[in-house]
């Protein structure tokens, strides 16, 4: 890291916890002085240290998107880079998902990060940096109670996709990161709402889709055990960050980079009878059975 990286922000979204977290003290390592966005005042004074300011940001709220673009408008030192890593994991079947809960995804995982890009998309142009979209494989790839949650990556894909387009000739570089399993707590708090969802499931909605919630449950546990550390994904972002010319998008763990290579070459059908497959392995019927 040149002397010169020493004067550069970086924002990083979402770094109460998990992968945000890691970015930021990695980043910061790297000698950027990196803006945390976090929720809580105790989250802040957890992640405070050399190189990383704790910004409380909610990125629905228009009040700290706006404080957040005045922060980075009052300093001197050019904004590097935007990581939009915030999100929250909700998984319930189509038909038993309220639209409170569908609006409540869309607004976290992709209006407030088109908030947080658009305000702060002048400093970027300024300085001819870049946006660092986190989605997920399942931006690519939804899975069976995965609409919403995957929904919103799959447009955040689409959102990045355009942007790409529209500020490349502008100087501007976007870049996706599009992780598999990460040992995080985003896992653990997807677990519980499920479960919360899935108790006010009507008695017809339980019939038809219990026992496939709490397959997937199991599922995004074993995923999640087995998967990259939160600092090996936050090395990954690194790289988007720092390299000179990175790629359009990037993956984060095995299952990632596997499913990225097999997906396209699937059909439907054949991805359909391998994820159903997993799941009934899985599911409270097949125990008893």
């Amino acid at each position: 890291m040149t002397s010169t990286e020493t004067q550069k922000l970086v924002v990083v979204t979402g770094a109460s916890t998990g992968m945000g977290a890691s970015a930021a003290r990695e980043l910061a390592r790297q000698g950027f002085h990196v803006l945390a966005g976090v929720r809580r005042d105790r989250d802040a004074d957890a992640i405070r240290s050399t190189g990383i300011e704790p910004v409380i940001l909610d990125i629905t709220k228009s009040e700290h998107v706006e404080a957040l673009a005045a922060r980075v408008a009052d300093d001197s030192r050019a904004l590097h880079a935007l990581v939009n890593n915030a999100g929250i994991q909700v998984n319930a079947p189509v038909e038993a998902l309220p639209m409170a809960e569908w609006r409540r995804v869309f607004e976290v995982n992709l209006f407030g990060h088109i908030a947080v890009t658009q305000a702060l998309l002048p400093a970027l142009l300024r300085s001819k940096g870049r946006v660092i979209n986190i989605s997920s494989i399942g931006g690519k790839y939804a899975m069976a109670t995965y609409g919403a949650y995957a929904g919103a990556k799959f447009a955040l894909e689409a959102v990045s996709d355009s942007l790409r387009r529209e500020v490349a000739p502008l100087g501007v570089q976007v870049v996706v990161v599009e992780p598999g399993g990460v040992r995080t707590e985003i896992a653990a708090r997807g677990i519980a709402t499920a479960n919360d969802l899935a108790a006010k499931m009507t008695p017809e909605q339980d019939e038809r889709y219990g026992s496939l919630v709490q397959a997937n449950n199991k599922l995004m546990a074993s995923g999640t055990a087995s998967g990259l550390t939160a600092d090996a994904a936050a090395r990954v972002i690194a790289k988007a960050v720092t390299t000179r010319r990175p790629r359009t998008r990037y993956t984060a763990g095995r299952d990632a980079a596997l499913i990225m290579r097999l997906g396209p070459i699937l059909s439907d059908r054949t991805l359909d009878r391998i994820l159903a497959a997993n799941l009934r392995r899985l599911s409270p019927k097949a125990a008893t059975a």
